[in-house]
């Protein structure tokens, strides 16, 4: 990584690709170090992937896919109508009965692991795509999304001819015709968590991904295609809420798998009741990230940044409200200042960027609304002075003091980097306050003491708990939540059993 010194404060009007040169508020200016695009193959246009093959929509439509960071076209991808879902679940549901239920589960591993090693061989390519399609940081798209994907392949391989001893003494039986929806924040990553236990299990598969992000999803298809997965067994259509909906009452649609807003998880509850689809949601949240007077104080001041900020508050487990007891407050908030003084907003592809682009402009401006609100309600805001690019949505990095636990902005999900900070002097009192939402994600604590640890996390009524550490994810582990947060878990055995009779 190339460095140059220039005097504190002096701004530089060189750019890269638009993007103006960012430096650090210690006066030490980063050269940019955009990562290549050359490697990596877009079509102009992409079509649905149904029965094996990308076959044009009936629909006849089209939309564009964008690059938040340039608000430029990158792509026209295919819209679906009914009949186009229709199709697939037909494609899918003759892939069951004819093959997928009936090979053995060694068979099934042999295309899940290929398909596993495909995407570490073309790691680099879905990762830029990735950033360019999503706005993530290209350090998040490479060190993180595309290795957990690839990872999830290949654990849940290793389960598909293991599963009686995945659950002794019962005969696990396969579902049918899985119906999926994911949502934009980790589009490559979601379609893994999605599709590999699906199809370990010998389900079929119509996957939808979010209209923002469905590159990385199609890059899949091509790589399902090019794996010799009989066809039919992965069918992806691409659309709006519309193609969704269609997806969740399909009648021949076995299970539903969802992960996005609570407001459209109530909406799917509702239309699968009375039905004997199987369901799993994963939903909302509004993590609490609590750092007690004992706690590493700089390890955890980095942890609420890797939380809230390095993933753009992308991230519906994002610790996007602060608990600080009152004897460390002075000294967390100062070092939490500090830090985000440090952090780059910019181009996605740069490696130097620590925060990229907000997926879209409705996302930017919803994230925006609630900063006003935060403000309108009384809380003292912080934001980085950082330089951000003219063009393409972004958000400095955010955070508010003097928040109230009625506050809008410490109880709605902002999907932002925006961090609301509450102080507490008793473990009874943090606990009260982090459970005093309508969600139940994840949350983080922060502490020297085991025994603290332990008592908070069988009080705190969130699906994952993270103990001095944040936002570290594992295929063998189960991820999900409580309350509006969803119901069922992802990963791991409990994974397996969402797409099983058992």
């Amino acid at each position: 990584m190339a460095e140059t010194k220039t005097k504190k404060g002096k701004k530089s009007g060189a750019k890269s690709n638009g993007v103006p040169k960012l430096k650090f508020n210690t006066g030490w200016e980063y050269a940019p170090a955009p990562e290549s695009k050359t490697h990596i193959k877009l079509n102009d246009r992409y079509e649905l992937f149904i029965n094996g093959k990308f076959v044009k929509p009936l629909s006849g439509k089209y939309f564009e896919t964008i690059n938040p960071a340039t608000e430029e076209k990158i792509a026209e991808v295919a819209e679906a109508n009914v009949a186009d879902v229709d199709k697939a679940v037909k494609a899918a549901r003759n892939a069951y009965e004819k093959v997928w239920k009936k090979i053995p589960g060694s068979e099934r591993a042999k295309y899940i692991f290929r398909i596993s090693r495909m995407i570490q061989e073309r790691a680099r390519e879905f990762a830029v795509i990735e950033s360019m399609d999503g706005g993530k940081a290209i350090r998040e798209s490479r060190d993180v999304d595309v290795p957990l994907a690839a990872n999830h392949f290949f654990y849940y391989a290793g389960w598909a001819d293991k599963l009686e001893y995945a659950f002794p003494g019962r005969v696990p039986r396969s579902l049918g015709v899985a119906g999926q929806i994911i949502p934009w924040n980790f589009p490559l990553l979601m379609a893994a968590w999605k599709i590999a236990p699906a199809i370990a299990t010998g389900n079929t598969v119509v996957l939808k991904p979010a209209e923002t992000t469905p590159l990385t999803a199609l890059k899949l298809a091509e790589i399902i295609q090019e794996s010799g997965l009989p066809d039919g067994v992965v069918n992806i259509v691409t659309g709006f809420g519309q193609t969704g909906a269609d997806i969740v009452n399909h009648a021949d649609i076995d299970k539903i798998a969802f992960t996005g807003s609570t407001e459209v998880g109530k909406i799917i509850q509702k239309a699968v009741a009375g039905t004997n689809k199987k369901i799993t949601l994963e939903l909302g949240g509004k993590a609490a990230n609590i750092i007690f007077e004992d706690a590493p104080l700089d390890q955890a001041v980095e942890g609420v940044i890797n939380g809230i900020y390095f993933n753009q508050g992308h991230v519906c487990c994002a610790g996007s409200r602060l608990f600080v007891q009152e004897s460390v407050y002075n000294i967390v908030l100062r070092k939490l200042k500090d830090r985000i003084e440090t952090l780059i907003v910019g181009d996605p592809l740069d490696k130097n960027t620590d925060i990229g682009a907000i997926n879209s402009k409705t996302q930017l401006e919803t994230i925006n609304k609630y900063i006003n609100i935060g403000k309108k309600e009384g809380a003292e805001m912080y934001q980085s002075s950082c330089p951000i690019p003219g063009r393409g949505f972004f958000c400095r990095p955010t955070l508010f003091t003097n928040v109230a636990q009625s506050n809008r902005i410490a109880q709605e999900e902002i999907f932002g980097p925006v961090l609301a900070i509450q102080t507490f002097r008793t473990d009874e009192e943090v606990i009260e306050k982090a459970n005093n939402t309508p969600y139940g994600l994840s949350a983080g604590v922060w502490t020297d003491k085991g025994s603290k640890i332990f008592n908070l996390t069988t009080k705190m009524r969130a699906g994952v708990v993270w103990a001095n550490t944040y936002n570290k994810f594992d295929p063998s582990s189960p991820f999900g939540g409580y309350k509006e947060s969803g119901y069922g878990r992802e990963g791991g055995l409990h994974g397996l059993s969402a797409y099983l009779k058992i």
